[in-house]
Formats: structure tokens, sequence, C-alpha cells
């Protein structure tokens, strides 16, 4: 594959997992609203930071504009959700834990966006790895506090850990010089495995102890 084949495919999976990834995470938000019964607006809002939340603390803090001013395509994904999730609201309400499954799969997706996105930027893998996991966890923090809630990320569930784990599975499958689509694919498979394999068998981490009495 030429230099120029591979930009090309490059752009294009991070074109389609951003994309993906905004979709999901503003399904996953907007579902997690209507349990609170919010409108319209303030369930697409809540859709909204949780799609684009980490994405843009990432490219802030690697200087480059946030994703999606680069692009109206972002925002009328984002529309679309909304749209989506107003449509087939009756099916995703039959869907146990509709937002679970949506939320986990954008977690993956912009896990994947943020390593690559900060790789592209010269930067090492380390920093890769921790680009990856806010660009994954900061939408829903800020999500968690729109909605009143204590954000996912500091409960007991394994949640930002799937995002390391899967950023060093990226940085393993780097070395193995795999085509950058099997790269992305496997570790999504591996982030959102750990995820739900984690909820339906309850493994969590200790939690702190108080020791003050």
């Amino acid at each position: 594959m030429t230099t120029i084949e591979f930009d090309e495919l490059y752009s294009t999976v991070m074109k389609i997992i951003e994309v993906l990834g905004t979709f999901t995470f503003v399904v996953s938000g907007i579902r997690q609203a209507s349990a609170k019964h919010f409108d319209w607006f303030g369930g697409f809002v809540c859709g909204i930071a949780v799609a684009i939340g980490g994405g843009t603390i990432r490219d802030v803090m690697l200087g480059v504009p946030p994703f999606w001013m680069t692009s109206s395509m972002y925002m009328s994904c984002a529309v679309l959700a909304l749209f989506f999730t107003l449509a087939f609201s009756r099916y995703l309400k039959k869907l146990d834990n509709a937002w679970f499954v949506f939320d986990t799969l954008g977690l993956g997706l912009f896990t994947i966006a943020g390593i690559q996105k900060t790789l592209e930027c010269g930067y090492p893998f380390w920093v890769a790895i921790i680009m990856g996991c806010i660009t994954g966890s900061a939408g829903g923090v800020m999500r968690d506090v729109f909605l009143n809630n204590l954000p996912v990320i500091f409960q007991k569930e394994i949640y930002a850990t799937a995002c390391v784990v899967g950023g060093f599975v990226y940085w393993g499958l780097t070395l193995l010089n795999l085509n950058v689509t099997w790269m992305a694919a496997i570790t999504f498979v591996v982030i959102c495995a750990i995820r739900f394999l984690a909820v339906k068998y309850h493994i969590t981490f200790p939690t702190l102890k108080d020791e003050i009495e």
C-alpha cells in the first residue's frame, strides 16, 4: 500500500469512527435525559455534551481545532440521532438499558478516534492512550453532571479502564503492522467486550474506605 493510499484509508476510517461515535453517544445521552423527563432541547444538549465533550477537550489539549468545528457533518449526525431516537423511542424503551449499549459503543469508537488523532499529531503512545481515555469518557462526565448523576467514571463500574486497556491493545497491534482498519475493529471489540462483561458479571474495583470513624 502506497503512502497516499494509506493516508486516504486512514482518513476514511477516522471519519467513519467519529461519525458513528457521535451518533451513538448522542442517542445514549438523549435516552438518559428522557429518563429524567427532559424536553427535546434538553435531551439534545445532553446528547451533544457526551458526543463532543471528550473530543473537544482532547483537541484543545493537542492544540488543534475541535473536530466538530471542522465540518457540519458532525452536527448533522447529531440532529439525525435526535430524530432517530424520537422516531424509535418505543423500540429503544423496550430494550433493557438501551442507553448503556449505545454509550458502550460510543466509548469504544471515540477511544479509538482519540488514540488515532493523537498519534497523527506526533505525540508518543502513552499520551495517545491518555487522550483516548479522555475522548471516550469525558463527555459522559459532562452528561452525568447535566443530569445530576454521579459520573460513571467515579463509580465502581469498569468504564475508563476499558479505554486504557483498549489503548494498550491498539499499541500492541501497531507492533504487528496490521491494517489500520483491523486495528480499529479489534480494539473496538476489546473495549466493548470489557464493558459488557464487567457489567454482566458485576466485575468492579474495590471501593475506597473512609478510615475516619
